[in-house]
């Protein structure tokens, strides 16, 4: 089964849902704005013991590299023990991973280091990569996540469009999301869509817009209430 398909400019697709799994403008960019900043990190985990990001949709892997660069140029002595849990359905070949993340000199190292644990099994795996615990969850995130006994301080909503692939922005869904964020514990994502900003308020979170990436008029992001 062919899961990506490559463009003329080296944008990875998904096969499935036809959609890129990142920005063809400028997809580390998108990555570092929509996810890391806008959960308030690096400042959010600083002088903290322990941090724990939870993501739908690990893709190629590049929201983790860029949280783990993000990780990194935190001041050691301010920086905590970093848990990185992620739920994927169909995970990249190596060959295709190494590819979609060869486009960015900048994480050179951290890609080839993750790389080289690739690919993970089905199911639950956990393996330390870049001084970073990465867990992750092979198969349908609507069941996985139930034997997720986690919380996450912050979560990376990231499927592919809404549109295209409504299974991951469904109401269970985020309110398994909401039942497993720690209090004050926020959320960011690239879409701005009506039902999907619904249902996170459905769940409990405080949602809010920002402006979007790029091209982008609008993203949303938000908590949940101490």
């Amino acid at each position: 089964m062919n899961i990506v398909r490559w463009e003329s400019d080296e944008t990875p697709v998904s096969a499935q849902f036809d959609d890129p799994y990142y920005s063809r403008g400028d997809g580390q960019a998108e990555s570092r704005y929509v996810f890391v900043e806008g959960n308030n990190l690096p400042s959010g985990w600083e002088g903290r013991s322990s941090f724990v990001v939870a993501e739908l949709g690990f893709g190629t892997g590049l929201n983790f590299l860029e949280t783990v660069a993000a990780w990194q140029a935190t001041d050691p002595s301010r920086r905590p023990a970093l848990t990185y849990v992620s739920f994927e359905m169909l995970p990249l070949t190596r060959q295709d991973l190494q590819r979609a993340l060869s486009v960015w000199a900048s994480l050179d190292q951290l890609a080839s280091e993750l790389v080289s644990h690739w690919p993970p099994a089905s199911g639950w795996s956990s393996q330390e990569i870049c001084g970073v615990r990465l867990e992750l969850a092979i198969g349908d995130a609507t069941a996985l996540i139930s034997t997720w006994n986690g919380v996450a301080d912050a979560w990376y909503l990231d499927g592919f469009s809404p549109a295209k692939n409504p299974e991951l922005w469904g109401k269970d869904l985020m309110h398994n999301v909401f039942e497993r964020t720690k209090p004050e514990g926020t959320f960011s994502t690239f879409t701005a869509a009506g039902w999907v900003r619904r249902n996170l308020q459905g769940a409990g979170f405080l949602v809010e817009k920002f402006p979007g990436f790029g091209k982008k008029r609008e993203c949303i992001r938000g908590r949940r209430e101490g």
